[in-house]
């Protein structure tokens, strides 16, 4: 009996193993909340540089750092997008407060 090579892995945002076949695919349009999680870990878990990860998936530098920076204050949570535009816009009204009049 051969045994197969094991890919290597990260732990995912669900605690289960991550390869890089379980990343979402190169053409995903559609970010919720659990693939902008994998894709977080997997960076995170050296499976693959940001570089890389922004150029599969056509992502700047600035947008999955967001997604890192969110992540990091709330959790899951934050990354759904509806969180994003809500944090987005608190953060509009604080910079606004501070500006001079």
């Amino acid at each position: 009996m051969q045994k197969q090579a094991s890919l290597p892995s990260v732990v995912g945002p669900d605690g289960r193993r991550l390869t890089i076949n379980d990343l979402p695919p190169p053409e995903t349009r559609r970010w919720v909340t659990r693939r902008k999680a994998e894709v977080i870990a997997a960076v995170r878990g050296g499976l693959i540089t940001m570089d890389d990860a922004c150029k599969k998936w056509s992502l700047t530098e600035e947008e999955l750092a967001s997604w890192q920076r969110l992540f990091d204050r709330g959790g899951l949570k934050d990354l759904r997008a509806t969180k994003i535009r809500d944090i987005r816009a608190d953060e509009r009204r604080h910079a606004a407060q501070r500006r001079p009049n």
